[in-house]
């Protein structure tokens, strides 16, 4: 399986992003998807993820900001990112899981004016 993330780039505090991640398989096979981030040295957290059924999951920093959601018909997973801060700036992962775990290459967020 893999994925592929996308939608890197640079942003201004208080401005907007969408990340996406595409599977190279139906996304109906994993239990769940999220995306996670790994900041300056700093330990991968998790950003958001959404169960294959059920409500979606938020850090408590994103509450507010960020929204996760998923095309199944696409087999395309996103996170829409607002109201960025510069603590956001971080390499973004999406991941996948079921059997295994699989993981995307991460991209890079960067919020800075």
């Amino acid at each position: 399986v893999q994925l592929q993330a996308s939608g890197r780039g640079l942003v201004q505090p208080g401005g907007s992003l969408r990340l996406s991640c595409v599977a190279s398989r139906s996304i109906f096979s994993f239990n769940g998807m999220g995306w996670y981030r790994q900041g300056p040295g700093r330990q991968r957290d998790l950003v958001a993820n959404i169960p294959s059924s059920g409500s979606a999951n938020y850090a408590d920093s994103v509450k507010g900001r960020f929204t996760i959601s998923r095309d199944n018909a696409k087999n395309t997973l996103y996170l829409q990112m607002s109201s960025l801060k510069p603590e956001d700036t971080a390499v973004y992962y999406c991941g996948a899981w079921g059997a295994s775990t699989y993981w995307g290459q991460g991209t890079l967020v960067t919020v800075s004016s």
